[in-house]
């Protein structure tokens, strides 16, 4: 019983200091995030509906046009709309085990190439924010060879993220030259 109770505070802990982060990334900065601008909390505190509907995550549809440069607004998740649909379609060659539009993570289930059987991948996406920017969207690849009866890691050349990557952005940027000039 002793035992139980000090593993499940080593844990308790471990998990605590696993939530905490010192990222750049996770820090607000004043006049970039929407809920820093008073006048736009000041409008939505203390409600639950707007004029058209329900109101979530602060977002009220009538304040006026796009921020970010990327129809995430629009689309309802929380992230860049065309770095999240580019994620997709470049990535649909694999099975998608799990997708978080709200979170921006794309996890791929297992892959191995046609003509291929002692050789996998793995892919994880993730779409860093709201706005249609090259350091929007990182991607992780895992490979796996097998060797006997089990599947062993083994590196992945460097340069197969970046080309990855490379080809969400310039389908992102596809996405919103068809959509611009469709509104057109």
């Amino acid at each position: 019983m002793r035992r139980l109770r000090k593993v499940l505070s080593i844990g308790l802990v471990a998990s605590v200091l696993a939530g905490c982060s010192t990222l750049s990334e996770n820090m607000r900065v004043p006049g970039l995030d929407e809920y820093n601008d008073d006048s736009k909390r000041s409008r939505v505190r203390g409600r639950l509906t707007g004029e058209d509907g329900i109101l979530l995550f602060g977002n009220d549809r009538n304040s006026g046009g796009q921020r970010g440069g990327g129809a995430s607004e629009q689309s309802g998740i929380g992230v860049n709309a065309y770095l999240w649909r580019a994620s997709l379609d470049t990535l649909s060659f694999m099975p998608l085990a799990s997708a978080d539009p709200f979170g921006g993570v794309l996890i791929t289930d297992w892959y191995s190439p046609p003509g291929t059987t002692g050789e996998r991948f793995r892919a994880t996406a993730y779409i860093l924010g709201r706005q249609l920017r090259s350091d929007g969207v990182r991607i992780a690849i895992f490979r796996q060879e097998l060797r006997g009866n089990a599947w062993v890691d083994v590196p992945v050349s460097a340069g197969t993220a970046s080309e990855l990557e490379d080809q969400v952005l310039n389908r992102a940027r596809e996405l919103r030259s068809q959509a611009t000039a469709a509104s057109r």
